[in-house]
C-alpha cells in the first residue's frame, strides 16, 4: 500500500492569513454564496410547505392517502403555484409558512398536461415570489431551488440551467414543452418549489427528476406556468382543442412520401375512433394516417397535440389524410377537450 502523501509549510514558507477577529463573515462570501443568499432569503418567505389528503383510489374504501409537496405565494392575497401532482384529487390541502402559520387552502384548478396548479388561502399583505421570464434563460446560467421536502423549512440547493427547451411527458401522456433541466438537486418534496435566477425571480415550477440519475432535474418553465396560471383563473381550467381519435406514430414509406411530395417523413395512425366525435363527424376512419392538422404538418401524436390549442375549439377547418394510396382532406371541427377530474 502507498504512502499517503503529506503536504507541509515549510519554516519560510508564507502562512495563509487569518481572518481578523470579529471580521464580518460577509466580506468573506464569494459573488456565488452571495447571490445564492441574497436569492433565498428574498424568496424562502413566500415558499409554503404543503400536506395533502387525497381521495381513496378504487378498493382501498375509506383509506385516506396523504402527501406533501412544496409550494410558493405569487400575490399577496393568497394565490399559490404547485404541482397538479401533488393537489390533484386533494380532499383536503394544508399549507405551513417558515414561521409555523398553518391555513387551509382550496384547489382553484389544475393542469395535469402541464403539471401546474393554483391554490389559495385567505390573508392579505403575504410575502410573494416575484415571477420572471424562461424566455431569456441562457444553459449555464445560476439556478436555485427552493423547496420542502419531507418538512425541512427551506431547504435550498444551487446549481446551474443544463439545458433547455427539453420535453417531459406528464401523467396524462401529453408531453410538457420548454421545461428547463437544472443540476440543482431535487427531492420528491421539492415538487411545486419554485426555481429562480440569481436575482431571486422564479424561473420555474420545480417538478420531476430522473431516479437513479443524479443531476437531471426539471421544472416546468415560469413562462409556461404564466399561460396556465391565467387559464386557470378564467376558467378553472385549460382549455385544449378535441377530435376524438387514439394514434400513434408511424414512419411513412418513402414511396408515399415522394409520390404525394409530403414534407415530413411520418404521421399519425389513427387506432380508434370516438363515436359521435369530431372524426367521426368528418369521415375519419381507423387505419388512416393524418398528416397535416389546419395546414400544419403533423408528423407524430405530440405535434398533433400542440396543434389542439384552444384557439381551434370550434373552429371549422381541414385534416389531410392517407388512405391506402389516397391523399384526402376533409374538413373537420375541434370541440373541446372534457376536463379531467
Amino acid at each position: 500500500m502507498g504512502a499517503i502523501p503529506r503536504f507541509v509549510l515549510g519554516e519560510s514558507s508564507p502562512q495563509p492569513a487569518s481572518p481578523a477577529r470579529g471580521e464580518s463573515d460577509a466580506a468573506l462570501l464569494d459573488a456565488y454564496s452571495s447571490a445564492v443568499i441574497a436569492a433565498s432569503e428574498r424568496v424562502g418567505p413566500a415558499v409554503v410547505h404543503l400536506e395533502v389528503a387525497q381521495a381513496p383510489r378504487p378498493g382501498e374504501g375509506d383509506a385516506k392517502r396523504r402527501g406533501t409537496g412544496s409550494g410558493f405565494v405569487f400575490t399577496p392575497d393568497g394565490f399559490i403555484l404547485t404541482n397538479s401532482h401533488v393537489v390533484h384529487g386533494a380532499r383536503s390541502i394544508k399549507v405551513s409558512f417558515a414561521d409555523d402559520a398553518s391555513l387551509d387552502a382550496d384547489l382553484v384548478g389544475d393542469d395535469p398536461d402541464t403539471d401546474v396548479a393554483v391554490i389559495r388561502i385567505g390573508g392579505h399583505q403575504l410575502p410573494t415570489a416575484t415571477l420572471g421570464s424562461s424566455r431569456r434563460l441562457r444553459v449555464g446560467q445560476l439556478a436555485i431551488a427552493i423547496g420542502n421536502p419531507y418538512g425541512f423549512q427551506h431547504t435550498v440547493t444551487a446549481g446551474v440551467v443544463s439545458a433547455l427547451g427539453r420535453s417531459l411527458r406528464s401523467v396524462t401522456g401529453r408531453l410538457i414543452d420548454d421545461v428547463i433541466q437544472t443540476d440543482a438537486a431535487l427531492n420528491p418534496g421539492n415538487s411545486g418549489g419554485p426555481l429562480v435566477n440569481s436575482q431571486g425571480e422564479v424561473i420555474g415550477v420545480n417538478t420531476a427528476i430522473i431516479p437513479f440519475a443524479q443531476g437531471i432535474c426539471f421544472a416546468t418553465a415560469i413562462d409556461t406556468a404564466k399561460w396556465v396560471v391565467e387559464q386557470l383563473l378564467r376558467f378553472g381550467r385549460v382549455r385544449r382543442a378535441y377530435i376524438g381519435v387514439g394514434g400513434a406514430t408511424i414512419p411513412l414509406s418513402r414511396r408515399a412520401v415522394r409520390f404525394h411530395g409530403l414534407a415530413a417523413e411520418a404521421g399519425v395512425r389513427v387506432e380508434s375512433i370516438e363515436p359521435g366525435g369530431a372524426a367521426q363527424r368528418a369521415g375519419i376512419e381507423p387505419g388512416d394516417v393524418i398528416i397535416s392538422y389546419d395546414g400544419e404538418n403533423v408528423a407524430g401524436v405530440d405535434e398533433l397535440h400542440r396543434l389542439l390549442s384552444a384557439e381551434r375549439i370550434g373552429k371549422a377547418t381541414r385534416v389531410t389524410l392517407l388512405r391506402r394510396t389516397q391523399k384526402l382532406d376533409l374538413p373537420i371541427t375541434a370541440t373541446e377537450l372534457p376536463s379531467r377530474q
